[in-house]
């Protein structure tokens, strides 16, 4: 009885109030900001957003922003802890990127080290409202969200977010990338 309030707790999905103003990016999931940092992509510099999510946050992951799914990947990988940094590169994890007004952001789902299942529902085409369920990640993990350099921070390190409803950045007005 016990396991099963368990897994009827950790599995919920609470509804959530998404911000409508325009060149706002949000969290994909619920948890602590670990990391902000600048970092090198193939595409030039990028921003990178950490967030840990313990056994105890919801693991239901949304869309950051609208727009249509220009890349969905999925890489095979180790499960180190999500604290650790590594993670982000070695890690089995889901990869989406969300091209919408005018610029994109990449969100990885990163299994951690108990988390062994990502689960993700769409494919690459679909188009995505901010906010919007898009899958889970099973039993504690990490989500990375890579940004454009121009996005103006509006998280700190420590800080607790709430997928869909926690604003990560905003872009300035007229968008860019």
């Amino acid at each position: 009885m016990l396991l099963a309030a368990f897994f009827l707790w950790f599995f919920r999905d609470p509804r959530r109030t998404i911000p409508s103003a325009p060149g706002l990016i949000v969290s994909p999931g619920d948890g602590v900001v670990t990391e902000t940092v600048v970092i090198q992509t193939p595409e030039g510099p990028r921003q990178r957003i950490s967030i840990f999510l313990s056994v105890f946050n919801v693991h239901v992951n949304r869309a950051p922003i609208a727009g249509v799914l220009t890349s969905v990947r999925y890489q095979k990988g180790k499960y180190l802890n999500a604290m650790n940094p590594a993670s982000a590169d070695q890690n089995e994890q889901n990869i989406a990127t969300v091209r919408g007004d005018g610029y994109e952001v990449t969100f990885k789902q990163i299994a951690g080290l108990l988390a062994r299942r990502i689960v993700f529902n769409l494919k690459e085409g679909d188009t995505v409202e901010r906010g919007q369920r898009v899958g889970l990640i099973k039993f504690g993990s990490r989500v990375d969200v890579i940004l454009p350099t121009e996005a103006v921070l509006q998280v700190k390190v420590g800080q607790k977010v709430n997928g869909g409803s926690s604003i990560l950045a905003a872009m300035p007005q007229g968008g860019r990338r």
